[in-house]
């Protein structure tokens, strides 16, 4: 072996203990994968997430472990995957909440929705629909604006806690229709429908899954859906934008990120095997009965300008409401 040659591997082998750990590995994925969920156990996106998870395995051929990294609506398990290493093995499936609203709602955020990630793919999104008390003596939005109208603050509206995306609703409701719907904030879901269905609270932008049951049963009265389409699980009610207030759109949307410089194949092998992942008869299935609707695009791109354009809308929403939290 002569000198040049010698120099050359030597510079070759040099040049490899520089690269970062993902570069030296022959495949991706060889190793298991984290999906986080910065969310307790057992709520909704736990359940969605590791249904998918599942799936997800198989078609990497690799274990997905589900990982609940739980507090703060969603930030403590943010921060964690914004801070992770960028090898396509810590992604979050995150929400509304970590990945547009909480910027604006919170003062002191350790990680930016749109430059702490590199994006996936959108699971889907999820409605909200206007529910009112049997009591109220509304039909429709246009009623429910014109009684609000009639007797100026009378009429009130429970939501999961102050910077949820049922207080928020309200919020744009108001500033779009120009009424004055009073907010009171529960601590969760459960309390805000307990009071709503025992009629001390006038009404709700519950989510879609929520509102259902006693849409059917009569003890709630359905007005309008808060996405710019109907909802699939009721095809038949209207939604707020077509009955006069054009350009309202709420709702809670799922996503899966991966920290920022994650390599581009990766976000690539990710990507497709989770477009096959939400085509499995079994996982479609399942997102079907929680009544989400499919993302109309699901490029990675797609999830980043959403991303974009929904932090940039809540920042005004949060504004307006002057909701926040230290």
């Amino acid at each position: 072996m002569n000198r040049r040659h010698v120099l050359r591997v030597l510079a070759t082998t040099a040049g490899l203990f520089a690269l970062p750990t993902w570069a030296k590995e022959e495949s991706y994925p060889n190793r298991p994968v984290t999906l986080v969920i910065p969310y307790p156990p057992g709520g909704p996106t736990d359940a969605m997430g590791r249904v998918l998870a599942s799936t997800l395995s198989d078609i990497l051929g690799q274990i997905v472990i589900v990982e609940n990294r739980a507090g703060a609506n969603g930030n403590i398990g943010a921060e964690a995957v914004a801070r992770a290493n960028p090898d396509g093995y810590t992604l979050m499936l995150g929400t509304s909440g970590p990945l547009a609203i909480n910027a604006s709602l919170y003062k002191n955020l350790g990680y930016d929705p749109v430059k702490s990630y590199d994006p996936i793919i959108q699971v889907g999104y999820l409605p909200n629909i206007l529910v009112v008390h049997p009591s109220v003596p509304a039909t429709n939005v246009k009623e429910l604006v014109a009684l609000s109208k009639a007797k100026p603050g009378t009429l009130s509206y429970a939501s999961s806690g102050s910077g949820a995306s049922s207080h928020l609703a309200g919020v744009l409701f108001n500033s779009v229709a120009g009424t004055d719907f009073l907010h009171i904030p529960y601590k969760g879901t459960g309390p805000a429908l307990n009071d709503l269905l025992g009629g001390q609270i006038s009404m709700s932008f519950t989510d879609v899954l929520t509102a259902i049951p006693h849409i059917q049963s009569g003890r709630l009265r359905a007005l309008g859906v808060t996405t710019a389409s109907r909802s699939r699980a009721l095809p038949d009610l209207p939604t707020i934008a077509e009955q006069g207030y054009e350009g309202y759109d709420v709702s809670v949307f799922f996503g899966i990120v991966a920290p920022a410089h994650t390599p581009p194949d990766r976000v690539a092998r990710l990507n497709e095997a989770l477009q096959r992942t939400l085509q499995n008869e079994k996982v479609r299935e399942f997102l079907d009965k929680q009544g989400l609707e499919s993302a109309p695009d699901l490029a990675p791109e797609a999830l980043g300008a959403f991303v974009f354009q929904e932090r940039d809308k809540w920042a005004k929403v949060v504004a307006d409401s002057g909701a926040s939290i230290d």
